[in-house]
């Protein structure tokens, strides 16, 4: 069986590298976070009458 020379192991390593990285970006940017369904109810707001 043949031995690899230590630039082939340098350069496995750096496919390997740059493909999870790319990767990882493509899915970063491609995943749409969750909507919520009444986006309204996430700030309630409620009228103060201050009376002074």
């Amino acid at each position: 069986m043949p031995q690899m020379a230590p630039l082939s192991w340098l350069l496995l390593f750096l496919v390997f590298s740059s493909t999870l990285i790319l990767f990882n970006i493509v899915n970063y940017f491609l995943a749409t976070p969750p909507t919520p369904l009444h986006s309204s109810s996430l700030y309630q707001t409620h009228a103060f009458n201050w009376k002074w």
